[in-house]
């Protein structure tokens, strides 16, 4: 259940609350679109800045939202071990189909730690696993064979792989075996890591361009390597334009931009600056998105 176009979603705010309603217009526009699965509260959804109370009821909103028309993995992690299984243990309460954990970033644990973190969390909660490796955020990367003992825990089914090197795919692979799930954190990469092995995506891009997105994750899924590529040459402009600056300043001056939601970012994010908002006006134009392009579909 757990493959294709899966959204990292934004957090609309307003008035520096978390926008509810926006919120529930997001998704029922993902679902519409295509959108294979969401995953609310990740590093895209603003998590550091939520509180708990906020943090838990976007997961629960989401999960209510989606009525089980699609899988909703909730961003559960923490650099505190006794917080993430917390956090998992409402993602199961209210419904959520899997829960995706980062290493504990600033804290730097060895990769020891890395594994007795994550076992720590799937002995505590019975419940679907994802791993998050996103060195550039951690600053530590999870070795292949860390991964490959993880992988034997009871509740870790898979791994969303933000690294950018699709040669880990196939290691990952040969160590973890087939059933393991793997899906790309890195969109300009998902191509590659497609083609690899992978099973899908969580996304940054298909905030702003979903059924796209699952056009090409489809195309990905059933090997059709020409309309993929096709694709992903498409959407190339705006992944690079979304991670001009820090995301999801980018992703959420584009949301904006289409209508969506307010832009409005938590403190110590900021706006965008005026030449990063062009890159992305720009980009949007070039795949085709805009105001009148999204109602003339």
């Amino acid at each position: 259940m757990f493959k294709g176009s899966l959204t990292a979603l934004i957090t609309p705010f307003k008035a520096g609350k978390v926008d509810e309603a926006a919120y529930e217009r997001l998704i029922e526009w993902q679902i519409t679109e295509g959108t294979h699965g969401l995953v609310p509260v990740g590093t895209t959804g603003e998590s550091p800045t939520l509180n708990h109370e906020e943090h838990k009821e976007v997961v629960a909103l989401c999960v209510r939202v989606a009525k089980g028309r699609v899988p909703v993995i909730a961003g559960a992690g923490s650099n505190s071990t006794a917080e993430a299984i917390d956090f998992t243990r409402h993602a199961k309460k209210v419904g959520a189909d899997a829960v995706l954990h980062a290493t504990g970033y600033y804290n730097k644990p060895t990769q020891e730690g890395i594994y007795q973190h994550f076992k720590a969390i799937s002995d505590a909660v019975a419940m679907p696993i994802f791993i998050y490796n996103v060195p550039p955020r951690t600053v530590i990367d999870i070795a292949v064979a860390t991964l490959a003992r993880c992988a034997k825990l009871a509740n870790v089914v898979g791994i969303k792989d933000a690294s950018a090197n699709v040669g880990r795919v196939t290691q990952q692979r040969l160590a973890c075996g087939a059933d393991f799930v793997q899906l790309s954190g890195e969109d300009a990469t998902a191509l590659g890591f497609m083609a690899h092995g992978g099973a899908g995506c969580i996304s940054v891009t298909s905030n702003v361009a979903p059924r796209l997105c699952a056009q090409f994750q489809n195309a990905c899924l059933a090997a059709d390597w020409v309309k993929a590529r096709a694709l992903h040459e498409r959407l190339m402009p705006l992944h690079d334009a979304l991670f001009c600056e820090s995301n999801p300043g980018p992703v959420k001056y584009a949301a904006s931009a289409l209508g969506l939601c307010s832009g409005e970012l938590r403190l110590p994010l900021v706006a965008i600056a005026e030449e990063s908002e062009r890159k992305v006006d720009a980009a949007l134009r070039a795949v085709g998105l805009s105001r009148l392009a999204q109602a003339a579909e």
